[in-house]
């Protein structure tokens, strides 16, 4: 009977340091497994990040250029409206030579009609004497 106990006692010691083992080896990978999914979500929220960070970045560009544009447009705008303000002054001025060419015309044509008339006038002044 003392060996049945003997070896009882050393199963009680077997499983009991089986057990063990077995606990300690559990806890470490519950450890390695908290520490691997730490690593997994900083990763993700640093993927994360990054991709904001850079939306923040390119929305910041995007309201640079906006603002580029807006004052290039402006500038444009303002040009364009010297040009406009430059030809309407040009066709004005181009109208008023045409209607000075036109009274030109006019004034050669009375003339013209005033020396016919006067050389009529002269020339049967000179048949009548």
């Amino acid at each position: 009977m003392a060996s049945l106990e003997l070896a009882l006692v050393e199963m009680m010691n077997d499983y009991s340091k089986s057990n063990a083992q077995r606990r300690d080896q559990i806890e470490k990978m519950k450890k390695d497994a908290v520490t691997t999914a730490a690593r997994v979500s900083e990763l993700l929220v640093d993927s994360v990040n990054s991709e904001v960070q850079e939306s923040f970045i390119n929305e910041k560009r995007i309201e640079f250029e906006t603002r580029a544009l807006a004052s290039t447009v402006q500038r444009y705008t303002k040009q364009t409206n010297q040009w406009l303000t430059a030809v309407r002054a040009l066709d004005s001025a181009l109208k008023e030579i045409g209607d000075f060419e036109n009274w030109m015309k006019i004034m050669d044509y009375d003339c013209e009609s005033i020396v016919l008339a006067l050389q009529y006038i002269h020339k049967k002044e000179n048949t009548q004497s």
